[in-house]
Formats: structure tokens, sequence, C-alpha cells
């Protein structure tokens, strides 16, 4: 369906919305009969005097419409408000913090889809009663559930996304997370599913007081035809006037809702958007499996980050895997680290098992990770956090899905900060100004959004953010990736200036060998999890005789003969 068509949908949606919104608002005004008092005969026909006719009680037909719709709609929005409200909670509560919170919710759910609508029902209302309540309560109950399951897949989805582990390296609340990255990126799914629940509600409305569960004092939809029912009507030609009116207008509102329903997930819908648009258009290494003894020999008294035997596990079905096996290494004040590996050597876990910031089913089994001299596997998530994007920063993989597409640099800027402190306003642009130019951006680029900038130029934004509150080490996690090989240059000549500039303790993990030893120190070689080799940069490539270290020295791609005579000179 092309976009102009997809547009009247919902316009026609709106439309009846409209005039179902006035016959409820303004029709109990407009009609000269009162729906609960004797106005005519019994069983009168429509005409001049009562337009749609009486019911067997004598009561005008058109009146009984008129003050229903405000029934039916008021128990449909009340209950699908409150549905999609718990719905939403349930959902963004269970799919962001997942374990045992996610586990208990999510049978909660799978108990209140498998309880049938009719017995729940038969079994409320003997307790409570017909009401108006019983009805609401009912719908929620049968509804609150499905819409759960819809917000919590989508906020797993969102949780593991790159502003939302951006936001939680940097040391941000789960609160603030939630309101900030993941609420609204989830508001366009709960309006549609709010909309779609209106339209449900309002039918099992009519449904629930056709067979006599509303509240027999209120007039309704529903109600009119539960009336006409027990009354005979279908026996008798009355039927035409007492039960298609009513019936018309259950029909209209559903569809009204249905049309916008429809045309509001259109627009959230990424797949239904898709189908349209195609349908219109120094030191010695020893070459063994293990790192070197005089490697290992680090001064641990000046060491800022130490990794004590750290191992990662992953509990699979026919066992355990260890993504990290028995690491250990050290980084001082003012060195550069360079880990180095392949896709699944285990590398960037390491990063994440520093950060505390490893996805279930992910664990740190056995070690230690001392920064400044704190162990922080036993720090209490909120004593991690108040570290995280604050004394330890993180430059994340692939600068795009770091950034908040609907946030500018200046407010992703301002969020690293409000993270940890609160600071004027004016000392805060100030701020923003200064580690700006410290990446090489110039003031301007502070109000553009992700999407203006380059690759290069959100790479920049990401190494700002890390920069904003003045960490004493940052991780760097394959921060060139994606990006062409000039900008790689630029990026890594800036890591190499501001590490200088500001003293930074730096851990820069790759799998471009050529990348980290014209940066680092220090170099560790990592391979099936476990540290192979390692050593200072200059001896690793000159001098290491293992196996694994030769071949990604050999297969280095040069221009000239001897690697390290290159690699001095980038030095």
């Amino acid at each position: 369906m092309s976009r102009i068509g997809s547009k009247m949908i919902g316009w026609l949606g709106v439309v009846l919305l409209a005039i179902v919104l006035l016959l409820a608002l303004v029709g109990p005004y407009a009609v000269p009969y009162d729906a609960s008092e004797q106005s005519g005969a019994p069983f009168q026909p429509p005409g001049r005097e009562h337009w749609l006719g009486t019911n067997d009680m004598g009561q005008d037909i058109l009146a009984e419409l008129v003050v229903g719709a405000r029934t039916s709609l008021t128990v449909g929005i009340v209950a699908a408000l409150l549905a999609t409200l718990i719905g939403t909670v349930v959902g963004l509560v269970s799919g962001y913090s997942g374990g045992w919170l996610d586990a208990v919710f999510m049978r909660i759910v799978d108990i209140c889809l498998t309880l049938p609508f009719l017995p729940l029902m038969i079994v409320i209302g003997v307790y409570i009663g017909p009401s108006l309540f019983t009805q609401v309560l009912v719908i929620t109950l049968v509804m609150w559930a499905g819409k759960a399951r819809k917000i919590r897949a989508q906020t797993l989805s969102l949780r593991t996304r790159g502003p939302v582990q951006a936001a939680r390296s940097m040391g941000a609340g789960h609160l603030y997370i939630l309101r900030r990255h993941v609420f609204p990126s989830i508001l366009p799914l709960v309006i549609p599913q709010f909309v779609q629940a209106v339209n449900v509600s309002i039918m099992m409305e009519s449904s629930l007081s056709f067979l006599g569960m509303g509240d027999p004092l209120s007039k309704s939809w529903g109600s009119i035809l539960f009336y006409a029912n027990s009354r005979s009507a279908f026996l008798t030609e009355a039927w035409m006037w007492w039960v298609i009116p009513p019936g018309l207008c259950i029909v209209v509102t559903v569809l009204a809702f249905s049309l916008i329903g429809y045309y509001l997930e259109e627009r959230v819908n990424p797949r239904l958007r898709a189908y349209q648009a195609t349908a219109a258009k120094g030191g010695q290494t020893t070459p063994q499996n293990g790192p070197s003894a005089s490697a290992a020999k680090i001064a641990t008294a000046e060491a800022l980050l130490e990794v004590q035997n750290l191992t990662v596990r992953y509990p699979k079905e026919s066992g355990v895997v260890n993504a990290v096996d028995q690491v250990s290494f050290t980084v001082s004040k003012g060195e550069v680290l360079g880990l180095v590996g392949e896709s699944g050597s285990g590398k960037s876990t390491v990063a994440s098992a520093v950060m505390q910031l490893l996805k279930p089913p992910a664990l740190v089994s056995h070690g230690a990770i001392y920064f400044a001299g704190r162990d922080l596997t036993r720090l209490s998530p909120e004593e991690m956090r108040e570290l995280r994007g604050n004394r330890i920063a993180l430059i994340p993989q692939a600068a795009m899905n770091a950034l908040n597409p609907v946030m500018s640099v200046r407010e992703q800027l301002a969020e690293a900060v409000r993270s940890h402190q609160q600071m004027p306003k004016d000392e805060l642009q100030k701020r923003i100004d200064e580690v700006l130019a410290q990446v090489g951006l110039a003031p301007k680029w502070a109000t553009a959004f992700p999407h203006e900038l380059s690759g290069g130029m959100r790479q920049r934004v990401v190494i700002a953010m890390a920069l904003m509150n003045k960490p004493d080490l940052v991780i760097a996690d394959e921060p060139t990736t994606g990006l062409d090989v000039m900008v790689q240059v630029e990026i890594i000549k800036l890591l190499k200036d501001l590490q200088r500039t500001l003293g930074l303790s730096m851990v820069f993990i790759s799998h471009d060998l050529p990348v980290v030893l014209s940066l680092a120190d220090r170099t560790i070689i990592m391979n099936q999890g476990k540290i192979v080799d390692q050593g200072d940069t200059l001896a690793l490539a000159k001098t290491s005789t293992h196996p694994y270290t030769r071949r990604l020295i050999d297969s280095i791609p040069r221009l000239t003969p001897a690697p390290e005579r290159s690699l001095q000179e980038q030095r």
C-alpha cells in the first residue's frame, strides 16, 4: 500500500473515531428523551418521534445509544490504559533486569495467558458481582500479559544495543537508562499497542455486558444487546431497530481504532515500512603456551589495573566453555597495553569483565580484577557504577551504535557528566567545548546529531564521551572498527596524542596487529581465551619466537624488509 493510501486509512480512522466521540460527548444533551425513562409505547418502530424506535419498556433506543457510548468507551479506554501500563512496566523491568526477576515475571505472564476468558469472568463475577469494575478488572487481567511479553521482547533487544551499553559504561543508573534510553525507544511500540488494546477492550466490554456481567444500572452498547436478546427481540421485527444500531456502533468504533492502530503500527514497524517502500519503489618472550616469567614480573605497586588469573565461563548444556582462561596482566599508570587476538580470542570479553558488563550467562568464575587496589569483582553494583565512566572509561566498538540517534552531541556529552555529578550549566558547557577541542571537533558540532556526522567524527564524539569525567584508565575496544584506513590513522594519532597529553593509562584492544604495534608500550597476544605471548612491543615484534605470534607478524603487509624499523619510525 502506498504512503498516501496509508495516510488515508489513518485519517479515515480518525474521522470515524471523532464521530463516535462526538456522539458520546454531545449526544446525551442533544436527544430529547431520558434513556432510563419511558418515552413511548413498547416496541414502537422508528419514526418522527423516535428515530430508532423504542425497546420493550418504551425507552428511546437512540437515547440509549448515545448514553451507552460513554460507558462502552470509558470501560474500553480505562481497561486498555491499565493493561498497557501494567504490561509496559512488567515488560520493561523483566526485559531489562533479566535473571531470576525475568523468570518470575515470565512465569506469571504464562499463567495469565493460559487463563480462559469465560471461566475467569464467571469466577470474578461470582465473587465481585456484575459491575463496571468487574468488566475493567477482567479485561485488564486478560490483556496485560500479552502486552508485557511484547514489550519485554523489545527491551531484551534494546538492552544489548550500543547506546544502552555506552550509558552503562559511563556509570548511568538503571532508572536513568530506562527513562532516558529504553522507554523512549519502545514508546512508538506502546502507543499502537494501547490503541489496539482499546479496540479489543470495547469488544470485550460488549461481550461481558451481553452476558450480563455489566452494571445493570448503566447503559452500554453491550447491555442494549443483552436486554434485546433476553427480551426475545430476535423473535419479532424489533431486532431491526433494537439490535442493528448498537451492533453498528460497535463495528464502527472497532473499525476506527483498527485503522488508527494499523497506521501507527506501520509507522513504527520497519518491516512494514520496508515492504511498502519496496512495493512503491624490549622484553624477551617465551615461545610456549603461556606468558614469559620476565614479562609477568611487573611491579604491582605501581599498577593501576591488575588482572589475576581471570577466568570467564559460559555455561552450556554440554558443559562449560572458558571464553577467558587464567588471564593475568597489569597496566601501570601512563602505560598503553595492547591486547591482540583474532575474533573469538576473548579480548573483548576481558574488557567486559573489567567493566563488569558481562552479558548473561557469562560469569567470572575465578580470579580477581584490581583497580587502584580495589577488587572490582567484589564491588556492589552501585560502587561499580560510580567507577564506570568516571575513573574507568570505555570506548566501545561501532560508534554509530554507541550513540543515541535522537540526542545531540551536547546532550550525550552532558549525560556522561550528569551520570556522576551535578555541574553548573556554564561550567558544563565549558567542559564540553574543552573536550571537543581535545578530540579535534569544532564547537559547532555540539548541536549536531549522529546521522549528521561522518564515521570518523562519530568516533571522536565517543572518545570525547569517555574523556568527559577525566578518567584514569581508558579501555578502547577496537575503536577503529568499520573506519577506512585514512580515518583509522587519524583516530590512532588522536589516541596517541590524548594519552601523552593527559597521561592516560590505556588498554587498546584490536585484531589489527600493526595498529597495536604502533601504539602500545606492551602487547599481549591472545588465542582461544589464553595469553600465548606478551612482552615489550618492540621486542615482541623483533624477537618473539612463539609460532602464533610469528605468524601474525609475518602476515603483516610491508613495503620494507624490516618491520621493526618501520615500527620504530611510527613510534
